[in-house]
């Protein structure tokens, strides 16, 4: 089957369309931008197909990263992965970026940690235990500081390869023996990550296909406000 992954969580717009049956990556684009994703993907995707000498009508599977990361670009990616759902009639899985990134150093044996910029000193980050086949979630997905973050691999005892926008950062404030930095590239989204994490998943429909962000989106954090402000006023 022909399955095809899509990851815009971040500046790098990704693109990947793998052979389900032998196994291969038939063919993978990224693209670092400073473009809005829904200017780039769709005709990332359109020229991959074409590249492949595959039609679209061909997918039957689609893989999406689902977040944490750019809320912009989660929107988007999620956005046209449901309409081609709906339109192609395929089962579609939401991928966690964080695993993604993970799954993009799989071949690495030991843990890995997968680091994505929030917002100050805060990080979204997971961190994972791979045998060079399968990963190991060792720790609920959060966003947190770097601070506790570097404290919970202190105390895992092992040494860690980071991964993720996020991960250059870190190495850099934490220098220590037991840390190491992915190579370019393996360090920042793609969606041959995000097609190997599907793998083990469960495909759903595009209507049950949803955005995983971490935390609260602007509006629901004004709306919060808002609703705060007036309950003081109230009382």
């Amino acid at each position: 089957m022909l399955l095809l992954g899509i990851d815009t969580s971040s500046k790098t717009a990704s693109a990947a369309l793998f052979d389900t049956e032998n196994e291969i990556f038939l063919a993978e684009s990224s693209l670092y931008t400073q473009k809005t994703h829904s200017q780039v993907i769709m005709p990332m995707v359109k020229d991959l197909i074409e590249k492949t000498g595959k039609k679209v009508k061909d997918i039957e599977m689609i893989a999406v990263a689902k977040g944490p990361g750019s809320y912009t670009g989660l929107r988007i990616g999620i956005a046209g992965v449901k309409a081609m759902g709906f339109a192609l009639n395929c089962k579609c899985c939401g991928v966690s970026t964080l695993e993604a990134l993970a799954f993009n150093n799989i071949a690495y044996k030991g843990t890995i940690c997968s680091v994505i910029k929030a917002r100050g000193e805060l990080v979204y980050a997971c961190v994972f235990k791979s045998n060079g086949y399968e990963l190991e979630q060792l720790m609920d997905e959060k966003i947190i500081s770097c601070n506790e973050l570097a404290e919970f691999l202190a105390y895992n005892g092992t040494e860690a390869l980071l991964c993720g926008d996020g991960a250059a950062d870190f190495f850099m404030t934490y220098r220590s023996s037991m840390l190491m930095i992915a190579p370019p590239q393996g360090r920042l989204q793609s969606a041959c990550g995000v097609v190997l994490g599907s793998l083990s998943k469960e495909f759903v429909t595009a209507e049950e296909l949803e955005v995983s962000y971490l935390q609260k989106v602007k509006a629901e954090k004004d709306l919060e406000s808002t609703k705060n402000t007036k309950k003081e006023i109230l009382s």
